[in-house]
């Protein structure tokens, strides 16, 4: 499978605008062969809004009209989208994902991990597992932003069979550090292919810093848009390098596997609850 991920700007409370922008680049990946194009968290809205109020005349229901309308794109052009919006259900608002292909909707995704920063200081916890879902014969597990920044979300989704993890976000000056090594890190550790789709441009003072970055299963960069201009990334995802776990440099002097050797008997302190008090919450 071919990936495209776009690094875009995106214009707060813009949501035409932006849905405008990602049908044009769509069209511009499809052409190029990309069979899963993968836009910026909060793509369809923007992020710094200053209060659940402000952002609620700008969160849709999933389905809802925006997924209904990349969906008529999808079924136009082929090809599946993952892109970012805010979600509104009964009441509640989430930074969320839609997995969108030519049938509708595959998937949803709600934001686990929430900074102090942004919407995301006023939207709840993601309430739902971390699953994967199969497109085209590649097993796709999603996160937003923040959640790269937890080994445990990658791993739970390698563990649920992932081949590729995608990343939307809007990462803002600080988070130079997970985009030049923790993506790689992410892919190295637990043998998938891993696709960070950044945003670039100013919003209300908040810059944005790019560097967009899709891995192999060793970890190495196979993409990188190393600068905060627009772009588009392609590579392509060989689902029989993500499965084969077992890595041999030298047959029986050399090999390992991260999955079959962790020793999950020795973990027992990374699920116990915490009260351990949230920035800003």
């Amino acid at each position: 499978m071919r990936i495209a991920v776009v690094q875009m700007d995106v214009k707060l409370a813009d949501v035409a605008g932006n849905l405008a922008r990602m049908i044009s680049k769509t069209r511009e990946t499809r052409a190029a062969g990309a069979e899963l194009t993968i836009f910026p968290e909060c793509a369809l809205t923007g992020y710094c809004f200053t209060s659940l109020d402000e952002s609620r005349p700008f969160a849709e229901t999933i389905p809802g009209p925006s997924v209904d309308t990349m969906a008529s794109l999808c079924k136009e052009l082929g090809g599946f989208v993952v892109f970012g919006l805010l979600e509104q259900d009964a009441g509640r608002i989430f930074n969320a994902l839609a997995l969108v292909g030519p049938e509708g909707l595959v998937a949803s995704y709600r934001k686990i991990h929430l900074p102090y920063l942004g919407i995301d200081m006023y939207t709840d916890f993601g309430d739902r597992p971390f699953a994967v879902h199969e497109i085209n014969g590649v097993k796709i597990g999603m996160n937003i932003c923040y959640d790269g920044g937890f080994p445990e979300s990658g791993r739970i989704l390698a563990l649920e069979g992932a081949d590729l993890i995608v990343l939307p976000t809007n990462w803002p000056p600080g988070a130079e550090s997970a985009a030049d090594f923790a993506i790689n890190t992410r892919a190295m550790e637990n043998t998938v292919y891993y696709a960070a789709a950044d945003r670039v441009g100013v919003e209300r003072g908040v810059p944005f810093i790019g560097k967009s970055k899709i891995c192999d299963p060793l970890g190495k960069t196979l993409a990188f848009a190393d600068h905060t201009d627009e772009a588009v990334l392609y590579a392509d995802i060989d689902v029989a390098r993500a499965r084969n776990k077992h890595l041999i440099r030298k047959a029986g002097v050399n090999e390992v596997n991260r999955i079959a050797d962790r020793r999950p008997e020795m973990y027992g302190k990374l699920v116990e609850p915490h009260s351990l008090k949230r920035p800003g919450r």
